[in-house]
């Protein structure tokens, strides 16, 4: 994919739709201003939001709000998904299909409700005072349509009745329009595979991470807002593939000998028959649980989505059946940003509505975790216990509840002292709090946590994660003193602190699969990290990457995978690239070394279609 388009046309559009949100605030907030008199609850609610956050944070969230819901609705338009172009001309015309058809009188009455249509049809036909109504009736539409994609997005199109609308753009169909520009960065062929979605996300936050790694030169820490511009890094898909094909592939190959899986993995290392028999065994493809704890915009989940796809097919699942299951029984995915958990949502959505016409009719959600900032008071809790009975609360429970205080800063590193969560839920949603605001409002939260705990359970039999890098210079301070608490082994970085959390979500002789930073395996500081792989753990494979063969990265990278038991015979696949320069052919050569590797085990594999 031939990202440059796409850097410069996010970048634009960051500051551009800054800038335009940045005006209407300024306007909506003026004392004489329409939107006080007639939506003064929206106009509180972003008064106290800008008092909670500051101006700027509610500003920048705005922003990337509405470029996240107009590039999903392009890419839905290119794909058809939509009944009809929300954002998208037909060819040969300029304006958007919904608002050229809604001038020849016809707008969808399931989507748009009949005030508003009628709303529409006066802005059109001149018997409404508008300055623009051309405009002002394609609002109208687009809130109409992000409301009615609500029921199968709610992650991503949430109800816009708020201070979100009063912050929509005001130019919209010009020419020089934010849509005009999505329109042309967002090409039909761009918009073939889902993947576009994640580089739009990396690029759109690039000049905020340039800024913070600025900052990070005046001695300004990373603080927890900061933390997924500094360590977000789109994943290769070469070695996205490798990741996948080798713990989840592997996996199924463990169990499943005879099975053709092996034809669809390019970057599939063959393992060694005559040691691979004692393995994690799985009965059914609906038994294997992937996570990965530190998702981003869900790259790694959306090939995860393609393999299993094969694999229920194989296992001769009627197709119609099979996106709904790997959406409900397969996919986990955690981040703390809330932005990208939602478009890794949008895209896991996405391969499930591109292999199931009727996907968006089903009430089938992705399994995607936003880590939230969770605090109770004592006297709060107490009452709460009081109230729903001392008897449920274990140590482990009430411990657990002040685990996420942070969790905006710790995300998946954060281990729920709660064993039992699936348990707890059941008892407390037996509770019949709605009466009880005070209560409502703290079993809300209470179970808030406990599902967060449940994602950061070790039941996973795959974990798969290009974890974030952030050395101890970066760290904000409460983050540097909780590692040496929690992970005085490996405290001096985030990636490898991952790595110890995410064996502990596996588990025993679960699959993991890790993109790194290489200097784990050098340099002293890394000594009881190597220790712990080396004794504790077994790598299957392993790919050194040259020196600056990644592009995008300011550290020298390393891929492999690992099994979650300590096997000392094991003799794992290990690629080292460091002879051929460039990001460019790292993947090529991996791939040439894998398959001669294979053939010499008189393996034999085709290309995947």
């Amino acid at each position: 994919m031939d990202t440059a388009k796409l850097k410069k046309f996010a970048q634009y559009a960051r500051r551009s739709l800054i800038d335009q949100v940045s005006s209407k605030v300024a306007l909506v907030l003026a004392e004489d201003s329409a939107a006080r008199r007639e939506n003064s609850a929206a106009i509180n609610k972003l008064e106290e939001q800008i008092s909670e956050h500051g101006k700027d944070q509610v500003i920048e969230k705005i922003a990337y709000i509405w470029f996240n819901r107009f590039c999903a609705l392009r890419f839905m338009d290119v794909n058809r998904y939509t009944r009809i172009g929300l954002v998208s001309p037909i060819e040969g015309q300029f304006q958007p299909e919904i608002l050229a058809e809604a001038k020849m009188g016809h707008i969808d009455e399931e989507s748009v409700p009949e005030k508003i249509r009628q709303q529409i049809f006066a802005l059109l036909g001149g018997t409404a005072p508008s300055q623009d109504p051309q405009a002002e009736a394609y609002r109208l539409l687009l809130v109409a349509a992000c409301n009615d994609y609500h029921k199968a997005m709610p992650y991503l199109f949430e109800r816009i009745a708020d201070y979100t609308e009063l912050l929509m753009p005001d130019d919209l169909l010009s020419g020089n329009s934010i849509l005009a520009y999505t329109r042309e960065a967002m090409t039909a062929d761009m918009c073939q595979d889902v993947e576009v979605i994640g580089w739009l996300y990396q690029f759109y936050i690039s000049e905020k991470k340039d800024k913070v790694f600025d900052d990070l030169k005046k001695n300004k820490k990373i603080t927890p807002e900061n933390i997924p511009a500094a360590t977000q890094l789109f994943t290769p898909h070469w070695i996205v593939r490798y990741l996948v094909e080798n713990s989840l592939g592997r996996l199924w190959m463990l169990n499943r000998p005879n099975s053709t899986l092996f034809e669809k993995m390019e970057y599939y290392i063959h393992p060694d028959e005559d040691v691979e028999t004692d393995f994690l065994r799985i009965n059914k493809a609906e038994e294997i649980k992937i996570v990965d704890p530190a998702c981003g915009s869900g790259h790694m989940l959306v090939y995860a989505f393609d393999l299993l796809y094969a694999i229920y097919e194989e296992e001769g699942v009627d197709p119609s059946e099979i996106p709904e299951k790997i959406l409900t029984h397969n996919l986990y995915g955690i981040e703390i940003d809330e932005r990208a958990g939602e478009l890794a949502a949008f895209a896991l959505t996405m391969k499930a509505r591109a292999k199931q016409k009727r996907f968006f009719r089903k009430p089938v959600q992705p399994n995607i975790c936003v880590l939230k900032a969770i605090h109770f008071d004592e006297m709060e809790i107490n009452e709460y216990m009081d109230f729903v009975g001392q008897d449920i609360f274990t140590l482990g429970l009430k411990a657990t509840l002040s685990q996420f205080e942070e969790a905006d800063n710790f995300g998946s590193l954060i281990r729920p002292e709660v064993t039992n969560v699936q348990g707890m839920l059941e008892i407390l949603n037996a509770k019949d709090v709605s009466s009880h605001l005070f209560y409502s409002l703290t079993h809300e939260k209470v179970l808030q946590v406990l599902n967060q705990a449940d994602f950061l359970s070790p039941k996973y039999q795959v974990v798969i994660a290009n974890p974030p890098y952030m050395g101890g210079k970066g760290m904000n301070g409460r983050m540097g003193a909780w590692l040496k608490d929690n992970y005085p082994d490996v405290k001096s970085d985030l990636f490898s602190a991952f790595i110890v959390r995410n064996t502990e979500l596996a588990l025993p002789k679960g699959q993991l699969g890790f993109m790194t930073p290489f200097v784990w395996m050098f340099i002293s500081s890394y000594e009881k990290l190597r220790s712990f792989l080396i004794d504790k753990k077994t790598i299957t494979s392993l790919i050194q990457l040259e020196y600056s063969g990644f592009e995008g990265a300011t550290v020298p990278i390393c891929t492999f995978t690992i099994e979650n038991a300590h096997k000392p015979n094991y003799k794992g696949g290990y690629v080292r690239l460091s002879d051929f320069k460039g990001a460019a052919i790292q993947g090529p050569k991996a791939l040439e070394i894998i398959t001669e590797q294979n053939k010499k085990q008189n393996i034999t594999k085709t290309a995947l279609v």
